[in-house]
C-alpha cells in the first residue's frame, strides 16, 4: 500500500492522468488517486456542474 503525505493542494505531475486534479485531491485528503477518479466518474452520472468544477480546479490548483 502506498502512503501519501498530507500536503497543500497541488497537481502532481507523476500521478496525473489528464490534469492531475483527482491525484492532487487524493494526496491532500489522504486517499488513493484511483478512488477519487472513480468517485468523480460516478458523480458525473448525477446532474450538476462536475465537469465545470474540474476545469476550474485545473486552472486554479497549481502544479507541484
Amino acid at each position: 500500500m502506498t502512503t501519501y503525505q498530507k500536503t497543500s493542494l497541488s497537481r502532481p505531475k507523476d500521478q496525473a492522468m489528464i490534469a492531475g486534479v483527482c491525484a492532487g485531491l487524493a494526496r491532500r485528503f489522504d486517499l488513493k488517486p484511483t478512488t477519487v477518479r472513480i468517485l468523480f466518474l460516478l458523480s458525473c452520472l448525477l446532474p450538476g456542474p462536475q465537469f465545470v468544477a474540474y476545469l476550474v480546479m485545473w486552472v486554479l490548483i497549481p502544479k507541484s
